[in-house]
């Protein structure tokens, strides 16, 4: 199994009170390789919590994440790093394009971390390219973020979060931003992209059309998960 969450519950606690916000309650959940899952559930459910804690941005409060049959919570800040940066990819609502760099650069940026600075630096470049060029964004491959239109920097976040060949996409509401027509051709290049790269993906989404597109969806509501598709 790629991914799979344990009985996995997670709340927060005000420094001095004994009071507990319990945002996810005894949460199970399996991926397997090439697998794609949307999550849905009204805004406060503990989506995004979700997400955080299958991508190691944060830590149950119990229960337990395992990635590749490995435990997580044993792992160091520097393992989990490296994780981040090959294993898995993220793609948020917004874009998060550096202004300063341009598209082809954003897309390179997850690849800096690497010490190999020449055939893997060579195969990084090339696979941008192709990238680039498979979602139709050639012509603007130097323009800044400022020069692009909302999808296209959508579009240039996926890429980037692809770059390093990650085994898991992790997606926070990836057409939240976008207007309907941008976000059904958004959601379509999810499902071939899927197919494509050999990427499994959970979505989180309010979109039941983007939901449609994955093998299966889950419903979570008042902290827990039940299977609707």
């Amino acid at each position: 199994m790629l991914a799979e969450l344990q009985n996995v519950t997670k709340y927060y606690q005000q420094p001095g009170s004994s009071v507990r916000n319990q945002v996810l309650s005894e949460i199970s959940l399996q991926i397997a390789e090439n697998e794609r899952i949307a999550i849905v559930g009204p805004s406060g459910s503990g989506k995004s919590t979700l997400l955080n804690i299958l991508g190691t941005l944060d830590q149950p409060s119990s229960g337990k994440v395992l990635l590749n049959g490995d435990l997580i919570e044993i792992m160091p800040e520097t393992k989990l790093a490296e994780i981040r940066n090959t294993l898995i990819g993220f793609v948020f609502q917004m874009h998060h394009l550096l202004p300063q760099l341009t598209l082809f650069e954003n897309v390179m940026l997850p690849h800096l971390p690497h010490k190999d600075k020449t055939k893997l630096a060579a195969a990084a470049k090339e696979r941008a390219l192709k990238l680039i060029d498979r979602v139709g964004l050639s012509g603007q491959m130097h323009q800044y973020p400022s020069q692009l239109s909302v999808g296209e920097c959508q579009r240039t976040a996926i890429i980037r979060a692809l770059i390093n060949k990650p085994q898991l996409l992790l997606a926070d509401e990836p057409t939240g931003s976008l207007d309907a027509s941008n976000a059904e051709k958004l959601a379509a290049l999810l499902a071939e992209l899927n197919r494509e790269q050999n990427v499994a993906m959970v979505i989180v989404t309010h979109s039941m059309e983007l939901a449609a597109k994955m093998d299966k969806i889950y419903l979570l509501r008042e902290g827990r998960l039940v299977i609707s598709k």
